[in-house]
């Protein structure tokens, strides 16, 4: 799996991108067939509390998953956004294996 992250008007400390890569990780025990995952993270204008955005694109055979979320830091909206992934992995998953 390999995980690109891209922080769009600013720097990302080494901190955070080691946090994101980390929780990423757990995604691939849900669903081993993923092969990228795309991390954009960006500061929303206008400047209020909740200003920190992660949008989260998977890439897997035959089907991608997509989550975008906003909050007051970048490490709640990469969680949050992850949750949101995992219930759509889940969610295929069992799709999936209906047929």
């Amino acid at each position: 799996m390999k995980v690109m992250i891209q922080s769009i008007n600013f720097d990302a400390t080494e901190k955070l991108e080691e946090y994101i890569i980390k929780k990423t990780k757990k995604v691939e025990k849900f669903f081993d067939e993923i092969r990228i995952v795309d991390i954009y993270l960006k500061v929303v204008k206008p400047e209020t509390v909740t200003n920190k955005q992660a949008e989260i694109k998977v890439t897997a055979p035959n089907v991608d998953f997509f989550a975008s979320k906003t909050c007051d830091s970048f490490e709640e909206a990469v969680d949050l956004a992850l949750e949101a992934i995992e219930k759509q992995v889940i969610k295929y998953k069992e799709k999936v294996s209906k047929k």
